[in-house]
């Protein structure tokens, strides 16, 4: 009996775009020049409709939409600085995961156990510090 064929995997991206005000917002899109049309055109995302003009200063290719989905929910609980941070130092896919603890997705349940005297928003701050040394040094 064949097996039946397993789909191909989707290539879901994460995105930052800018907005008036410096205002950075995070989604996840399939095809990313799309999605940011239709925040431009005003029927993407509420919270960006009025507030052009948009610039996408991040992506990222992640592959699954579960993944897809954790990585935009981490990166929206970031503070605007570990943000720009972020947006600034442009991590690989590897180093994104790693920055936002979610290396060992497959393995790890979907909120991880909180230790004593940790907080439940991950800190880029720390991590990053490296890289925006790296990018000071380089101007």
């Amino acid at each position: 009996m064949a097996s039946p064929s397993r789909p191909p995997l989707c290539s879901w991206c994460v995105y930052f775009v800018r907005a008036r005000g410096r205002v950075l917002y995070a989604g996840i899109a399939k095809d990313v020049e799309q999605r940011l049309e239709l925040h431009r055109s005003g029927r993407g995302a509420k919270f960006l409709r009025g507030r052009g003009p948009l610039q996408l200063v991040y992506s990222r290719k992640l592959g699954e939409q579960g993944l897809a989905l954790r990585v935009e929910q981490r990166l929206k609980r970031l503070p605007k600085a570990e943000k720009e941070a972020l947006v600034r130092a442009a991590p690989t896919r590897a180093r994104l995961l790693r920055l936002l603890d979610l290396e060992f997705i497959g393995r790890l349940p979907s909120h991880p156990p909180r230790t004593a005297g940790t907080s439940r928003r991950p800190r880029v701050s720390t991590a990053l510090a490296g890289a925006r040394a790296a990018s000071r040094e380089g101007s």
